[in-house]
């Protein structure tokens, strides 16, 4: 009997990719708004901002992700407060299944935020653009793009959007006992961003043995408990120096680093530039004419 295949139907294809952005925008970022004939999302990593979508106006918090449908006007900016961290991607997708996402705002959960960051990821393998910078309008390829990254960046997209339509509700799915745990942790290092904490510390505060803590942050982050909450204190210090109410050497008291000068390094180490440059770059960038979200 011979073999009878399966041709299979997608639910939904992106067919086009405008931008992909991962922006650290200073606490007093205003973006005037535009309209453009793509669909649109953009999802709040840090921070919190003031979304402008048609008519409407919305507050958008840590892990919320809202979308604007084709020929919608959109705006957004900072709270004046707290420096945002943001990922818009732009593209173009003509299925009915979006529907769906018309005035649409979701907060994402672990698998899906793995998802966003895969195609924050391969972005940077598959352009040569910053993803930083607000003035672009035209991603420009790299020369030597790792194999397949292409069709790995539109498959995550496309996997995202079919994930939260299958979910439906803007409610984020329930968590697994050990992401639960492992948040609850990090919730008490954010808690701690002033302080120098060693793993013995952490263990007897949280109530959980050394091995089972290590093993669940390399599962949960990728690395260890004490490389995550450095990559925390750096983290809050690039907020910090965005939100600009504070010098150098006081972000560098602020954090529990036992000088400045090692502050500088582990900032160089993790970032790739000073302070002092990161706070430069930022600058120019801010200042860039023309700013927009593409």
């Amino acid at each position: 009997m011979p073999y009878i295949p399966v041709s299979l139907q997608p639910a939904l294809r992106v067919s086009r990719l405008y931008t992909v952005h991962y922006f650290e925008f200073t606490s007093n970022y205003s973006f005037a708004g535009e309209a453009h004939d793509f669909w649109e999302l953009v999802y709040v990593d840090k921070g919190s901002i003031k979304v402008t979508a048609g008519e409407a106006q919305y507050d958008l918090g840590r892990g919320q992700m809202i979308f604007h449908r084709p020929g919608e006007f959109h705006a957004l900016r900072a709270n004046g407060v707290t420096a945002p961290n943001l990922v818009v991607v732009s593209f173009e997708c003509d299925d009915e299944a979006m529907e769906f996402f018309m005035g649409h705002i979701a907060s994402l959960g672990a698998e899906e935020r793995t998802l966003l960051s895969r195609i924050v990821s391969e972005s940077r393998g598959v352009f040569s653009t910053p993803l930083n910078d607000p003035t672009t309008h035209s991603m420009q390829r790299n020369e030597d793009i790792p194999f397949g990254s292409e069709q790995l960046l539109q498959s995550a997209l496309e996997e995202l959007l079919i994930r939260l339509i299958r979910r439906g509700s803007g409610a984020p799915p329930r968590r697994s006992p050990s992401t639960e745990r492992t948040g609850s942790i990090i919730a008490y290092l954010e808690q701690r961003l002033d302080q120098t904490l060693t793993i013995e510390q952490i263990c007897q505060d949280n109530l959980i043995g050394r091995a089972k803590l290590e093993s669940m942050f390399a599962a949960e982050t990728g690395g260890g408990v004490l490389d995550h909450f450095s990559r925390m204190k750096i983290d809050a210090a690039r907020r910090l120096i965005r939100e600009g109410q504070l010098n150098i050497t006081e972000i560098s008291s602020r954090l529990g680093f036992s000088s400045v000068h090692y502050f500088s390094r582990r900032f160089k180490k993790l970032v790739g530039m000073t302070p002092t440059e990161y706070a430069r770059s930022v600058k120019m960038l801010m200042e860039a004419p023309d700013k927009g979200t593409e």
